[in-house]
């Protein structure tokens, strides 16, 4: 399990090593075009399959993004089933192309509403991609920060823990076994952590954009990139305890 930056100084890296994103904007740029909304998700599916090769090639190790909260199914029905049809073609077709490419797929979240199909090509895809050594792309789906707390303080009190520590309530969050996220990108122009990893998040780096997700190409990235290697990473320390290379110039 890694340790936590409230607990210990993460390495410092120049490229993120865990880039976290909310992938917001889809139905935007779809209804900007006169198309139905639907169709900015699938194009937002293209996208997502772009800025996977981009963070590989840059030395991401781990990309985390949230494709469905808990809170979505609130959406109107014809989206949401339109949103599981393409959940499971990214499971049984784009993880095709992903396991060549030495990618490893992972879904965190309540499978629990997911029909069937779902669920077994979720674990399908995982144990076929399990042993690549690439990035690790994970997919937050009926996923909320809230929910995976609680889902964690419960396992202990299973266990029989009647006091429980940050490293005891980390072992049990989804992705505990992954650094925490040093970048997290929200696009679409909106600036909320929106119930997006919010143990795991408390030292990340944040950047908003106005691109919409289906307009978020290499070039947005490398921005991205770009503005985490100007930050100070701190982590309660000041600028002058620092290491020279990680200072403002």
């Amino acid at each position: 399990m890694n340790q936590s930056s409230t607990q210990n100084i993460p390495e410092h890296h120049h490229i993120p090593h865990h880039v976290a994103v909310i992938m917001d904007g889809n139905g935007r740029w779809a209804k900007k075009r006169f198309m139905p909304r639907v169709m900015g998700h699938k194009r937002g599916l293209d996208v997502l399959e772009e800025i996977v090769r981009v963070c590989d090639d840059a030395g991401v190790r781990y990309l985390t993004v949230f494709a469905f909260s808990t809170e979505n199914w609130r959406r109107p029905a014809e989206e949401v089933s339109f949103l599981m049809g393409l959940f499971l073609v990214a499971l049984q077709k784009k993880v095709i192309e992903m396991n060549k490419n030495g990618v490893r797929l992972k879904v965190i979240g309540d499978r629990s509403l997911f029909n069937a199909d779902i669920q077994q090509s979720i674990v399908d895809a995982e144990k076929l991609t399990e042993n690549n050594t690439g990035i690790t792309l994970t997919i937050a789906a009926d996923y909320g920060g809230r929910w995976d707390i609680l889902q964690a303080a419960n396992a202990l009190i299973k266990e029989g823990k009647t006091e429980i520590s940050e490293a005891d309530l980390a072992s049990k969050l989804m992705l505990s076994e992954a650094p925490e996220p040093d970048l997290f990108i929200r696009t679409g122009g909106e600036t909320r952590i929106s119930n997006f990893m919010l143990w795991q998040m408390a030292y990340a780096e944040f950047y908003f954009t106005d691109v919409l997700w289906p307009d978020f190409n290499a070039d947005e990235m490398h921005k991205a990139f770009a503005s985490f290697t100007k930050r100070e990473r701190r982590f309660g320390r000041t600028s002058e305890q620092l290491p020279v290379e990680q200072q403002r110039s």
